[in-house]
Formats: structure tokens, sequence, C-alpha cells
């Protein structure tokens, strides 16, 4: 019997909707899997029970590297500042040592509030913002180089880091930042040879590596070089002092606890014609002192202490009006100790203990006695704390000449309380 049309319609739609329904129903059960997967990848669940929790291991979402921060992520003040950031963090992971927390605060993109960065105008922008100093004297930060961090920083002009435990070498990069003018690496653990790198630089007007463990000769160039302060003491430095030391234009200058060998140039005159303080103590200075001494009117502090020169003490040390302090102690002077040196107005220590001197007039003994003039352990007869006899014989049974004796007696100045600057009579160092 055939369908009439009513009847095969309601069929189609009944079928329609059937199928509709089981196409829902296995949609649900393949989602519900699905989630139940994921939960188990995820999660790590599982139906076996404690035990089987317990052994299958568990994935964990992977660990982010440990790059430094996007930049993207903070707005700079300046380009320059943004360019500066990835090597200040950079220098920060090298840091091995920071016991007063410095670094704590070298975070975020305010670059000039990190502690010991201070920003400037650089000199060829006056609108920009730079890095311009770097202060970290005292700090005790702690890291095996500076490379990668001060030869990068294109607008430096003072570096100052006295007073922490930085090691290695100088990078030869720093001769390219234009405007570095001083450069303070003194009292760390840097090593090597003399920074040669100095050299040539131009826009360099301070340096000091002091109290460190440079080794090796000092390039002459440097005493030339248009410095206004120089500072190489304590190091390891091993040289003859350089005979163009008396072409240098150095205002302050010490050469201090090193190992300069040889006697010390007639041009100190020149080169330290400025100084105030000549610091010349604990090296392996030899031969006779220069009466070019007296020269030095500026000198406040002359100390070539802990050497080994010999000789009388030149008179022209009367011409040193301004000296308050001057130190021979530790050497192999000997004769008298001169009247017109004794005489002088500011003088408050006068060192010559550790020496062989055999004479003292009435105007030093007064200086000893109001303990200014030190002349312990000398050959002096009739002073106490003197060396013995056979030590003083043995020294003059070996004598020691200097070249052009006169001019040890020779004042190169008017010196008011012992009349003009004529010469006097030569001195020949007495016997013992």
């Amino acid at each position: 019997m055939r369908s009439s049309a009513p009847t095969r319609a309601l069929v189609s739609i009944s079928t329609f909707f059937f199928l509709l329904t089981c196409l829902s129903i296995a949609y649900s059960v393949t989602d519900h899997t699905h989630k139940e997967t994921l939960k188990l990848v995820l999660g790590g669940h599982h139906r076996g029970g404690s035990k089987d929790r317990g052994n299958r291991k568990q994935i964990s979402p992977p660990k982010a590297p440990p790059d430094l921060p996007n930049t993207e992520e903070f707005v700079f003040a300046d380009q320059k500042l943004e360019i500066v950031y990835p090597i200040i963090q950079k220098f920060k992971s090298t840091i091995t040592s920071d016991p007063l927390g410095i670094t704590k605060t070298w975070v975020g993109s305010n670059i000039c509030s990190y502690r010991g960065f201070y920003c400037d105008n650089p000199p060829n922008n006056g609108s920009a913002i730079a890095l311009a100093s770097i202060d970290f004297n005292g700090f005790q930060l702690g890291a095996s180089s500076l490379d990668g961090f001060l030869d990068q920083l294109p607008d430096i002009a003072l570096f100052h880091a006295n007073s922490n435990n930085f090691s290695g070498t100088i990078s030869a990069n720093i001769a390219k930042l234009p405007y570095l003018y001083e450069l303070d690496l003194s009292n760390n653990q840097f090593s090597g040879p003399f920074p040669s790198v100095v050299l040539g630089m131009s826009s360099l007007t301070f340096l000091d590596i002091r109290f460190n463990f440079f080794t090796g000769s000092v390039p002459p160039q440097i005493f030339t070089q248009d410095l206004d302060a120089l500072f190489i003491n304590n190091n390891n430095f091993m040289q003859k002092l350089p005979d163009n030391l008396g072409s240098s234009h150095i205002l302050l200058l010490t050469l201090a606890n090193n190992k300069f060998m040889g006697p010390i140039p007639p041009g100190i005159s020149k080169a330290f014609s400025a100084l105030t303080e000549v610091l010349l103590l604990n090296n392996q200075l030899t031969g006779c002192l220069p009466y070019e001494i007296g020269l030095l009117k500026e000198a406040i502090v002359f100390d070539a202490g802990n050497n080994q020169l010999t000789g009388p003490l030149p008179f022209s040390l009367a011409c040193l009006e301004n000296a308050e302090q001057l130190n021979f102690a530790g050497n192999l002077l000997y004769g008298m100790v001169p009247e017109v040196v004794c005489g002088l107005q500011n003088l408050v220590d006068l060192s010559l203990s550790d020496n062989y001197f055999t004479n003292v007039g009435p105007l030093c003994r007064m200086l000893i006695g109001r303990g200014v003039l030190d002349v312990r352990n000398n050959c002096i007869p009739d002073l106490p704390f003197q060396k013995s006899i056979e030590e003083c014989a043995d020294f003059f049974a070996h004598p020691r000449f200097c070249p052009y004796m006169g001019s040890y007696t020779y004042i190169p100045c008017k010196f008011p309380h012992f009349g003009s600057s004529a010469p006097l009579l030569p001195q020949v160092a007495p016997p013992p």
C-alpha cells in the first residue's frame, strides 16, 4: 500500500530530528573525553589510584629563560638611558659581592636614581639626558672585571671606584670614551702592566690607580701628558725615575711605595715646581740629593723616607719657605744637620732618624727639644738613642762621595735669617 504524501513528510521530519539528537550526544561525549584527557596531561589525574598518581611524572609548565628585562616594558627619560640600561643590568649580573646592598637599587627605568649613578646633559646635546658620572667610592662591590661596562658607557665623564674589589685589567676600549676626564680605580685588585690605554686620551686630566697590583714600568709619556693629577703610589712599578720627569706639568703626583730606582733627577725642580706634596717614600732610590730640591717653592710636604739616598743634606732646603713636613728618615745620609734648614719658620716635622748624621747645632737642638726634629738612631755622640759606635765606624769605613759637593752648601734664595744667597764653602763629611 502506497503511503500518502503527509505521511512521508512526517517520517522525514522524525528522521531528521533523530539524527540531530545523535550528533549532539556524540559531540558531548567527545568533548567530555577531551576535557578528561586535558586534565590528565596538565594535572596528572589518573583513575589508577594513589599509587599510580605517585609514580606518574607530572609535567610542569616550562620556566621562562633568565633573560634580562625587556626594555619595551619601561619608559626611559631619554634614548641614551635606554641604550645603557642593558649594559648596567649585565654588569649587575657579574657582581660577586655587594655587602651594602647597592645593586638592589639598580632596578627599573629611572637609571638616574640608581645609587652611584648620576645623569646630566652630554656636551654635544644640551637637551638630552645621559649617564654622565659614576661614583662607586666605598661601595665594596666585587667583580672580576669592568670590561663590557665602563668601556661601553658612551657619555661617561667621571668614573670613581675607590675602595672596591674590582680586579682584572683595564680594557683598551676606554680610549674610545670621548668625555672621560676623571678615572679613579684606586684601592682595588687590578693587576697587569700600567694601563697604557690612557696614553693620548686628550680628555683625561685625573688618573688615580694607587693601591693596586700593577707591575712593570710606567711609560715616560704619561709624565708629559696634560694631566692635573697622577696617583700611582702603592703598586709594584719597578724602574728608574724617567729622564723626562722635568718636562712634566702635573700638579699632583705621587710615586710612593713602589720600586723606583736610581737617583732623584735634577729636573725635579721643573717636574714638581707646582706640587705642594712631593711623595717619594718607600722606594729604592739611590744616589745623592740634588740641590734643586730647594727650588720646590710650593712644597709643603717633601717625603723621601725609606730609600737608599746618601750624601749630605742640601742647604738649599732652607728655601722651602712653605715646608711643614720634611722626611728623610731611613736613608744613608751623613754629615751635619744644616742649621739653616732648622730655621724654617713653618716646620712642624723634620724626620732624619735612621741615618748617619754626626752633628747638630744649637738651633736644631732647640727643635729636638720641641719634638719637631727627630734624629734618633744616627751617629751623634752626645745624644741618646743613637747607633752603636761599631755600626757607625763600619759605615764611615766605606766612604760615599757625591758629585758637585760644593752645591750642597749652596742656598739658591735669600734667606732672611742667614743673609743673602751667596754660596757657602763646600762641606766635607766629618769623621765619626
